[in-house]
């Protein structure tokens, strides 16, 4: 009965969520214009920030591989 009710629930999601974007679609678009700069600026950080982390963590690689070495 509960996988009925799931499948039933997504289709009315489904429906409901094409008909939001044919009569909604300007409403939308502005919507994604102001989010895709948003997600760039926020890709750019998370990026930036596991760049610099992943050179933090290689010098510290060396600095431990000089320790053994010795």
């Amino acid at each position: 009965m509960g996988n009925i009710a799931s499948i039933v629930g997504g289709g009315i999601a489904i429906i409901v969520g094409l008909l939001g974007l044919i009569f909604w679609w300007d409403s939308f678009l502005t919507i994604l214009k102001g989010g895709i700069p948003v997600l760039f600026l926020l890709g750019g950080i998370i990026s930036l920030m596991v760049g610099i982390s992943e050179i933090k963590e290689n010098s510290k690689a060396k600095k431990e591989e000089k320790k053994t070495a010795e």
